[in-house]
């Protein structure tokens, strides 16, 4: 007799396999729409047009304030957003402008200096020039010094032309005829016997110039020595000029 392979006590329904999680959740939807076909199988004929009049003739109102207070605070974030735009833009501009302002200073500084620096140097061509003009026009001639004769004439002359560079009067007839009066033209003459001789103190010379006298008014340029023609005469015209305004003006002693 064949042995029975089935547990004691156990149905011999073949065994199912085990359910998965998708399976579950598809079972579980099933018995939803089984529920939901039962509710409305159990509602009264007239349920669904009561439920229905009633939804169509039912109101809705809608609240605007919350639509008009996203409106004002973006067209305020538009508002300041296009503020900031202006001000940068502004700013911008005010920098480019500047930067122009500055460029152009610079350049019409540049353009200054280099009209400046053409016009020096255009000034600087035209001087050489005007110079070696004048340098090819004038021929420079040696200027001889002035000789004078050793006598009583080129002594007076010599003398003559030292008064007049400093500034003593006096002229050749003023001069000569004194010079005749006191020495008779004679540099080597000397009076030993006036009150200037009594003294100590003899007049010596073409003009009879005491040593005192030739010391205080001996003019600068001619020589030391009271006995020198040239130095006698300028020394004695210039005490003359201080005191009589002119040896012209003297006709005697003096």
């Amino acid at each position: 007799m064949p042995k029975n392979s089935s547990t004691p006590g156990h149905s011999r329904l073949t065994k199912l396999p085990k359910l998965t999680r998708q399976h579950r959740i598809a079972l579980a939807g099933v018995a939803t729409l089984g529920a939901a076909a039962l509710a409305f199988s159990a509602v009264p004929g007239d349920a669904g047009t009561t439920t229905t009049d009633a939804a169509s003739s039912a109101k809705v109102a809608y609240s605007s304030e919350p639509i008009k207070g996203v409106k004002a605070s973006v067209t305020d974030q538009l508002a300041g957003a296009s503020v900031k735009t202006e001000a940068i833009q502004a700013k911008a501009d005010a920098k480019a402008k500047a930067a122009k302002a500055e460029a152009d200073a610079a350049a019409k500084k540049k353009a200054a200096a280099e009209a400046a620096a053409k016009k020096k140097a255009e000034a600087a061509r035209k001087a050489k020039e005007a110079a070696s003009r004048a340098s090819e026009r004038v021929t420079i001639e040696p200027v001889a010094a002035k000789t004078y004769t050793n006598n009583l004439n080129g002594w007076i002359n010599e003398a003559l032309d030292i008064m007049k560079a400093k500034g003593i009067p006096g002229s050749y007839n003023g001069l000569y005829k004194n010079i005749m009066r006191e020495s008779s033209g004679n540099p080597s003459a000397v009076n030993g016997w006036d009150v200037n001789a009594v003294n100590g103190t003899p007049s010596i010379g073409l003009l009879q110039v005491i040593q005192p006298t030739f010391n205080a008014y001996h003019v600068a340029g001619t020589s030391t020595n009271i006995y020198d023609p040239v130095a006698n005469i300028t020394a004695a015209a210039n005490y003359a000029a201080d005191r009589y305004g002119s040896i012209d003006n003297v006709n005697s002693a003096y």
